[in-house]
Protein backbone atom coordinates (compact mmCIF):
# COMPACT_ATOMS: atom_id res chain seq x y z
CA UNK A 1 0.00 0.00 0.00
CA UNK A 2 1.45 3.38 -1.00
CA UNK A 3 1.77 6.23 1.45
CA UNK A 4 -1.06 8.02 -0.41
CA UNK A 5 -3.30 4.96 -0.01
CA UNK A 6 -2.44 4.73 3.68
CA UNK A 7 -3.12 8.44 4.14
CA UNK A 8 -6.50 8.23 2.41
CA UNK A 9 -7.47 5.05 4.27
CA UNK A 10 -6.80 6.78 7.62
CA UNK A 11 -7.85 10.33 6.68
CA UNK A 12 -10.62 11.49 9.00
CA UNK A 13 -12.52 13.31 6.25
CA UNK A 14 -12.35 10.47 3.74
CA UNK A 15 -13.11 7.87 6.39
CA UNK A 16 -16.14 9.76 7.70
CA UNK A 17 -17.34 10.27 4.14
CA UNK A 18 -16.92 6.60 3.25
CA UNK A 19 -18.61 5.33 6.41
CA UNK A 20 -21.44 7.82 5.98
CA UNK A 21 -21.98 6.77 2.37
CA UNK A 22 -22.01 3.06 3.25
CA UNK A 23 -24.45 3.52 6.14
CA UNK A 24 -26.73 5.68 3.96
CA UNK A 25 -26.70 3.09 1.18
CA UNK A 26 -27.67 0.34 3.62
CA UNK A 27 -30.46 2.46 5.09
CA UNK A 28 -31.63 3.56 1.63
CA UNK A 29 -32.04 -0.05 0.51
CA UNK A 30 -34.44 -0.59 3.40
CA UNK A 31 -36.22 2.73 2.87
CA UNK A 32 -36.97 1.85 -0.75
CA UNK A 33 -39.04 -1.07 0.56
CA UNK A 34 -41.47 1.56 1.85
CA UNK A 35 -41.46 3.58 -1.37
CA UNK A 36 -39.58 6.62 -0.11
CA UNK A 37 -36.35 8.28 -1.19
CA UNK A 38 -33.53 9.32 1.12
CA UNK A 39 -34.50 12.96 0.62
CA UNK A 40 -38.08 12.20 1.66
CA UNK A 41 -36.84 10.28 4.71
CA UNK A 42 -34.69 13.26 5.71
CA UNK A 43 -37.70 15.57 5.47
CA UNK A 44 -39.86 13.22 7.54
CA UNK A 45 -37.15 12.67 10.16
CA UNK A 46 -36.57 16.39 10.64
CA UNK A 47 -40.27 17.10 10.63
CA UNK A 48 -40.83 14.50 13.34
CA UNK A 49 -38.41 16.44 15.54
CA UNK A 50 -39.81 19.86 14.62
CA UNK A 51 -43.49 19.61 13.80
CA UNK A 52 -45.02 22.97 12.99
CA UNK A 53 -41.81 24.29 11.44
CA UNK A 54 -42.05 26.56 8.42
CA UNK A 55 -40.93 25.35 5.01
CA UNK A 56 -38.19 27.98 4.91
CA UNK A 57 -36.76 26.96 8.28
CA UNK A 58 -36.86 23.28 7.32
CA UNK A 59 -35.03 23.99 4.05
CA UNK A 60 -32.32 25.76 6.05
CA UNK A 61 -31.95 22.83 8.46
CA UNK A 62 -31.77 20.35 5.59
CA UNK A 63 -29.34 22.65 3.74
CA UNK A 64 -31.35 22.54 0.53
CA UNK A 65 -32.99 25.24 -1.54
CA UNK A 66 -36.62 26.02 -0.61
CA UNK A 67 -37.83 25.11 -4.11
CA UNK A 68 -36.22 21.67 -3.76
CA UNK A 69 -37.95 21.17 -0.41
CA UNK A 70 -41.29 22.19 -1.92
CA UNK A 71 -41.02 19.32 -4.42
CA UNK A 72 -40.34 16.85 -1.60
CA UNK A 73 -43.22 18.25 0.43
CA UNK A 74 -45.56 18.04 -2.56
CA UNK A 75 -44.73 14.35 -2.99
CA UNK A 76 -45.05 13.57 0.72
CA UNK A 77 -48.33 15.44 0.88
CA UNK A 78 -49.61 13.50 -2.16
CA UNK A 79 -48.69 10.26 -0.32
CA UNK A 80 -50.79 11.44 2.63
CA UNK A 81 -47.84 11.68 5.04
CA UNK A 82 -47.65 15.40 5.79
CA UNK A 83 -49.84 18.44 5.64
CA UNK A 84 -49.33 22.16 5.31
CA UNK A 85 -51.24 24.48 7.61
CA UNK A 86 -51.37 28.26 7.61
CA UNK A 87 -49.05 29.92 10.09
CA UNK A 88 -51.20 31.75 12.65
CA UNK A 89 -48.73 34.65 12.87
CA UNK A 90 -47.69 35.03 9.22
CA UNK A 91 -50.31 34.64 6.52
CA UNK A 92 -47.60 34.06 3.89
CA UNK A 93 -46.00 31.13 5.72
CA UNK A 94 -47.07 27.50 5.87
CA UNK A 95 -46.24 25.20 8.76
CA UNK A 96 -45.59 21.51 8.25
CA UNK A 97 -47.04 18.61 10.23
CA UNK A 98 -46.94 14.84 10.05
CA UNK A 99 -50.36 13.24 9.66
CA UNK A 100 -51.38 10.21 11.70
CA UNK A 101 -50.78 7.89 8.73
CA UNK A 102 -47.07 8.81 8.83
CA UNK A 103 -46.53 7.68 12.41
CA UNK A 104 -46.34 3.91 11.73
CA UNK A 105 -43.98 4.65 8.85
CA UNK A 106 -41.79 6.70 11.18
CA UNK A 107 -41.73 3.77 13.62
CA UNK A 108 -40.54 1.51 10.78
CA UNK A 109 -37.91 4.09 9.94
CA UNK A 110 -36.69 3.94 13.54
CA UNK A 111 -36.40 0.14 13.30
CA UNK A 112 -34.46 0.47 10.03
CA UNK A 113 -32.16 2.99 11.66
CA UNK A 114 -31.53 0.81 14.72
CA UNK A 115 -30.88 -2.25 12.53
CA UNK A 116 -28.43 -0.33 10.37
CA UNK A 117 -26.68 1.00 13.47
CA UNK A 118 -26.34 -2.53 14.89
CA UNK A 119 -24.90 -3.75 11.58
CA UNK A 120 -22.45 -0.87 11.39
CA UNK A 121 -21.26 -1.39 14.96
CA UNK A 122 -21.06 -5.18 14.74
CA UNK A 123 -17.96 -6.48 16.52
CA UNK A 124 -17.59 -3.27 18.56
CA UNK A 125 -18.40 -3.46 22.27
CA UNK A 126 -21.27 -1.42 23.67
CA UNK A 127 -18.81 0.70 25.64
CA UNK A 128 -16.70 1.40 22.54
CA UNK A 129 -19.84 2.12 20.50
CA UNK A 130 -20.91 4.75 23.02
CA UNK A 131 -17.37 6.16 23.12
CA UNK A 132 -17.38 6.38 19.31
CA UNK A 133 -20.68 8.30 19.36
CA UNK A 134 -19.33 10.61 22.08
CA UNK A 135 -16.17 11.27 20.04
CA UNK A 136 -18.16 11.98 16.88
CA UNK A 137 -20.38 14.39 18.81
CA UNK A 138 -17.25 16.15 20.08
CA UNK A 139 -15.89 16.41 16.52
CA UNK A 140 -19.25 17.81 15.39
CA UNK A 141 -19.21 20.36 18.20
CA UNK A 142 -15.62 21.34 17.35
CA UNK A 143 -16.45 21.82 13.68
CA UNK A 144 -19.60 23.80 14.44
CA UNK A 145 -17.56 26.09 16.69
CA UNK A 146 -14.93 26.61 13.99
CA UNK A 147 -17.02 26.82 10.85
CA UNK A 148 -19.10 29.64 9.49
CA UNK A 149 -22.86 29.30 9.55
CA UNK A 150 -24.40 28.70 6.13
CA UNK A 151 -26.63 31.61 5.17
CA UNK A 152 -29.36 30.70 2.64
CA UNK A 153 -29.87 34.34 1.66
CA UNK A 154 -26.48 34.43 -0.03
CA UNK A 155 -25.08 36.93 2.46
CA UNK A 156 -21.58 36.45 3.83
CA UNK A 157 -21.34 33.63 6.38
CA UNK A 158 -21.30 34.52 10.04
CA UNK A 159 -17.73 34.42 11.38
CA UNK A 160 -17.27 31.89 14.22
CA UNK A 161 -16.53 34.62 16.75
CA UNK A 162 -20.01 36.08 16.13
CA UNK A 163 -21.84 32.79 16.69
CA UNK A 164 -23.92 32.35 19.84
CA UNK A 165 -22.11 30.03 22.23
CA UNK A 166 -25.22 27.96 22.94
CA UNK A 167 -26.04 27.35 19.29
CA UNK A 168 -27.82 24.04 18.72
CA UNK A 169 -26.11 21.66 16.34
CA UNK A 170 -27.80 20.32 13.24
CA UNK A 171 -28.51 16.65 12.78
CA UNK A 172 -26.96 14.94 9.73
Amino acid sequence: MSSDDTYLARSLGFLLGDVSRLVRQRFDARARELGLTRAQWRVLAQLRRREGITQTALADILEIEPITLVRHIDRLEAKGLIERRPDPTDRRARNLYLVDAARPLMDEMRVFSETTRREALQGISAANSEKLIDLLLQIKENMNALGAVRNPSGAEPTPPENLPSNRQTRSS
